[in-house]
């Protein structure tokens, strides 16, 4: 694959605002755009600043669209770069990307709808409902039962963590095969394979379980019910869960990159699970989804659902509150902060996008960025950084870590290599070294790369610049028998 880096500097300098700020918004703009800073400081290191443009050629990013929320109404969306590098197609406020997993939350709040409605129930199982296919049962559903409230909030003991999405040209599967992990699927089969609201951890299988569950009681097509039933309500006129993107939209769509910057072959992947991962939109839209959702946070819309309805999503109801590995669910959303810093939210990455969506209930603010690029998740929260800086946002300032040395002794215990297994046909190799006292990560797949690894005087580790965290299991010797990434990703030692 060749990589492409041409022109970085001169591409982020295009750009097209949606909203023409006057002078004060304007301010505000420049010192969010040249004040990027770390997610994470280290104390004892100073800490650092930097323009977007320098960030995004630092992360091989081609493109980045922002649109911000304050005091109720948008206060500005901005495109920058170009929609795939070496071309001239300037990124602006209209420009749509893949969302990634923010397609989750987007879908919950249809399904919450048809709850809404009287046409699904929050706590039955879900094999009352579903028709074409059943949750196979299983000793662990003898226990408990799959729900929606357990799907939304991934606590139903579901498999299969994500969707690596199909190479354009590939053969697609149908969501039947998706479910049973039948060729041309690429993921496993989705199961049960603990008890159901035992414990808290990421499944888009089960989101793919709700997606057709939801399918059954509608009896439309997915993406005409969705644009129908949230899309639409929310003023989201540029987005859509088809896939491919319908002409309409991809005549302004961007490309992937890769974490080096290369063109995803054929500009995108495509995603069947589209409730999972398919959804096509633009930052502003995700802040107009915001809107609504502040305004019925309030009591004063109820154009997708009534208040009570978003009150139950943002309440957390499973096995356990937000940790650093594991950030807490509502239903659909990261919940996060109480009173008025209550925050929803939630991230994506679909093959070459990175994206975010960030909202205050009470606050009437909000923020959205995509990138076309896998390296855009430091990118992200360089940026989110520098707006909570700006706009007095109760999170996502700089969190400060400290760290302690990590000596021979202590690297001889985890120095290995392990298989990661992330959803993938095959598990991902993962290579801890140490050299120069510094101990590394290596993941050859995604925007992880080489990356040291700083040890935290709970004997944690994260990375540094991304602050992923990542663990190592032990057996009774103290060697690692296993490491796991970003709090839900294991892979055992295999050398």
């Amino acid at each position: 694959m060749r990589i492409v880096v041409i022109g970085w500097l001169g591409l982020v300098l295009a750009c097209a605002p949606q909203v023409n700020p006057g002078a004060p918004e304007k301010a505000r703009i420049d010192r969010v755009l040249t004040g990027l800073r770390p997610g994470t400081t280290i104390r004892g290191e100073p800490p650092a600043t930097w323009t977007l443009a320098e960030r995004m050629a630092h992360h091989r990013v081609a493109g980045v669209s922002i649109a911000v929320v304050d005091s109720g109404r948008i206060a500005w969306a901005r495109g920058f770069g170009v929609r795939q590098a070496g071309g001239a197609d300037s990124i602006d406020a209209e420009t749509v990307f893949q969302a990634g997993s923010i397609s989750k939350p987007v879908f919950a709040l249809g399904a919450m709808r048809l709850v809404q409605d009287g046409r699904l129930t929050l706590d039955r199982d879900v094999n009352e409902y579903l028709t074409t296919w059943k949750v196979p049962p299983s000793r662990f559903t003898s226990i408990e039962k799959v729900t929606l409230r357990r799907i939304l909030s991934h606590s139903a003991g579901l498999t299969v963590h994500g969707f690596p999405g199909y190479p354009a040209g590939a053969a697609l599967p149908t969501i039947l095969q998706v479910l049973d992990g039948l060729p041309p699927a690429n993921t496993a089969a989705i199961r049960v394979d603990t008890v159901p609201g035992a414990i808290t951890r990421y499944s888009g299988g089960g989101t793919t379980v709700a997606m057709v569950m939801a399918g059954g009681v509608t009896g439309r097509p997915f993406p005409d019910w969705m644009r129908e039933t949230v899309l639409a309500p929310a003023g989201m006129s540029r987005s859509s869960y088809e896939q491919p993107p319908a002409a309409a939209l991809a005549a302004n769509a961007a490309s992937g990159h890769s974490s080096g910057g290369a063109v995803v072959p054929g500009r995108w992947f495509i995603y069947p699970e589209m409730a999972a991962a398919g959804l096509w939109t633009t930052p502003s839209d995700l802040v107009r989804l915001a809107i609504e959702l502040q305004e019925t946070w309030n009591g004063r819309s109820a154009r997708i659902i009534d208040q009570a309805t978003f009150r139950e999503m943002l309440t957390i109801p499973g096995p356990g509150a937000a940790t650093d590995d594991e950030p807490a669910f509502g239903l659909g959303f990261h919940v996060s902060g109480s009173g008025t810093d209550l925050e929803f939210s939630h991230g994506g990455a679909d093959e070459g996008f990175r994206a975010v969506f960030v909202a205050f209930a009470s606050r009437g603010q909000a923020a959205a960025v995509m990138t076309n690029g896998d390296g855009g998740d430091l990118l992200i929260d360089e940026i989110l950084a520098s707006l909570a800086a700006e706009y007095g946002w109760p999170s996502h300032h700089p969190k400060e870590r400290v760290t302690i040395p990590i000596d021979s002794a202590m690297a001889a215990a985890l120095i290995g290599e392990y298989a990661l297994e992330a959803g993938m046909p095959k598990p991902i190799p993962a290579v801890v070294r140490y050299a120069g006292g510094r101990l590394t990560l290596d993941v050859p797949v995604g925007a992880i790369g080489v990356v040291e690894l700083l040890a935290q005087p709970d004997s944690s580790f994260f990375t540094r610049g991304s602050a992923i965290p990542v663990g190592f299991r032990r057996g009774a010797d103290g060697r690692a028998t296993a490491i796991v990434v970003d709090g839900s990703t294991t892979g055992p030692r295999v050398r």
